[in-house]
Formats: C-alpha cells, sequence, structure tokens
C-alpha cells in the first residue's frame, strides 16, 4: 500500500512538472542597444519581474535591423519604429514600451543653416527607411534626398561633408551641439504643433502566431517591467548605462526620462489615436500601403 502511495505520488509530481513546462513559453525578444529600450526591459531581463509563463531570450540590434527582421517573422517579439509597422500585417501592436516623444522628437542638424524650403533639395543623412523620423520628415517637407546609415554615424557624415544635413534619433538629439552642428529643423515640434499628439517614434510588436491572450500576457509582462524600472531608477540607470555609447550619466537618465515616461507604460487613447493619425496623414500623401492597424 505504502509503495503505491510513492509510486502515485511521483506520477503527481511528473504530471505537475510536464504541466509547468508545458505552461512556460520560451520566446525571443528583441530590442535596440539603446538606453532607453534597456531601461524598460530591466526587470524582465534581470529577472527582477519573474514570469509564470515566459522564459526571454533577448536578441540586441539596431532598429533598422529589428525592422528588417521583422518582415521575415524572425523575433516572437520586438522593438520597432511606428512606421515599420506599416509593412508587418502579421503582427500585433502592444500597448507597452512604445516610445513617443511629448513634445519633441526627431531633429534635422547641419553644420550651417538652411532654409526648410530648400532642404529637400539637399542629401540628408538618415538612420533608415523604415524609421518613424524618416515618415516623419517625409510628411513635413515632402520626399527629398537621402543616404542611408547608422544613426549614430550620421554627425560625422555632416561634419565630414558626405551629407548636407543629417536626421538624428536617440541621444544624439541631445549631444549634437557638443560635435559643432546645430539644429535647423525640429521635427518632433512641428509634430506637436500639427497634432497636439505625443510623436510616435517606436513600438514593440508580437507576431500573430500567438494566441491574442498570449499576446495581452506577454503585453502585460513588459508592463511590469517598465513599471518595475520607474519604481527603481536608480539601478535601472546603471543597467542602461551599458548602451551610452560612451555618453555621460547625465545626458543618459535626461534621454531615458524623456523616451520612458506614461505613454511608454501604457499608449492609452493619446498613443493609440497619435499612432492612428500617424499612418493617416501618411495614407493620404501615398507613402504607405494601406493597412489594418492591430493594437492588442
Amino acid at each position: 500500500m505504502t509503495i503505491r502511495k510513492s509510486h502515485q505520488c511521483i506520477i503527481d509530481q511528473i504530471i505537475i512538472t510536464t504541466a509547468k513546462s508545458e505552461k512556460i513559453m520560451n520566446i525571443t525578444v528583441g530590442h535596440t542597444p539603446d538606453s532607453d529600450d534597456a531601461f524598460m526591459f530591466y526587470g524582465m531581463l534581470t529577472g527582477k519581474v519573474p514570469s509564470n509563463d515566459f522564459t526571454v531570450k533577448h536578441v540586441i540590434a539596431d532598429i533598422e535591423e529589428l525592422n528588417k527582421r521583422a518582415l521575415t517573422d524572425e523575433l516572437d517579439v520586438t522593438a520597432v519604429s511606428v512606421h515599420a509597422c506599416a509593412y508587418l500585417p502579421n503582427h500585433t501592436i502592444l500597448r507597452s514600451g512604445g516610445s513617443f516623444g511629448i513634445g519633441y522628437g526627431p531633429i534635422v542638424i547641419a553644420k550651417n543653416p538652411i532654409p526648410q524650403e530648400k532642404l529637400a533639395k539637399c542629401k540628408i543623412a538618415i538612420p533608415g527607411k523604415m524609421t518613424s523620423a524618416f515618415l516623419l520628415l517625409e510628411l513635413m517637407i515632402g520626399k527629398f534626398d537621402y543616404i542611408e546609415m547608422k544613426f549614430s554615424d550620421i554627425p560625422a557624415a555632416v561634419r565630414e561633408g558626405k551629407a548636407d544635413a543629417g536626421l538624428v534619433i536617440h541621444e544624439t538629439q541631445l549631444s549634437f551641439e557638443s560635435e559643432n552642428l546645430s539644429k535647423i529643423l525640429d521635427v518632433g515640434k512641428w509634430w506637436d504643433q500639427t497634432t497636439k499628439l505625443p510623436v510616435p517614434l517606436g513600438t514593440n510588436v508580437m507576431s500573430n502566431r500567438f494566441e491574442p491572450q498570449t499576446i495581452r500576457k506577454f503585453d502585460k509582462y513588459l508592463h511590469d517591467s517598465i513599471v518595475y524600472g520607474l519604481e527603481h531608477q536608480k539601478e535601472a540607470l546603471e543597467y542602461s548605462m551599458q548602451y551610452s555609447r560612451g555618453k555621460p550619466t547625465g545626458l543618459i537618465e535626461k534621454f531615458v526620462k524623456m523616451y520612458v515616461n506614461d505613454v511608454t507604460v501604457d499608449m492609452g487613447k493619446p498613443g493609440e489615436d497619435s499612432i492612428r493619425a500617424f499612418f493617416e496623414m501618411a495614407k493620404k500623401k501615398d507613402l504607405i500601403p494601406d493597412f489594418k492597424v492591430q493594437i492588442v
């Protein structure tokens, strides 16, 4: 009798263990080597915010590379530019983890002043054709001549005369003056004044290979990771400094606080309205294909 009970206990333990292993999903998550992304994922990737549903393998890549990898549905979850979502019909936009500027965003820099009406005829260095910054600038000045390059190489390209001007994103929005360059156009301010909405820049998407319930669970997991970072800012900022690219702590802290805000925790109606307005404006100018926006 004792042997039978012991045998049954072993069987029950195996069933429980198997059920737990089947419940936990191994997923790949892509994010950029940028301090604001690192801040958002700090709780998740350090295990400070545990999950009963997911184990995460994170992949680090430049935003334009992640945009392109999303086209092939390579990663389960990935950071992308909001613009890229126009070409990702098989993905759902998460409500948490978005990068929205609140009255600020990408800027155009140059060595010397260039009137806005002449800018479209200049060669502008851009951080990628699928970046939101590129589409925002097209909405502002129309189509223009451009050269693509890694975003961190843009200031040097402008200084060295490889481009007449540069469209800059990330912390370069704050450090351009230290490189003897001037801001000649404020794209984020233009969007703010035109729409009165947050500036739609980056977001996270999850493949529709997953059930809607699973997508909602991961969205909540990311939400909790962001909240944890905001509640433990000192530790989260220290973690983020590994992606500072040599910039000082004060500048990185300012940058993170600019792009990890209330709309990042949950885009809410302002964030959703911003994304939808962005795409409606672009569709009217035939800058993107017609598609259905999917937000969890």
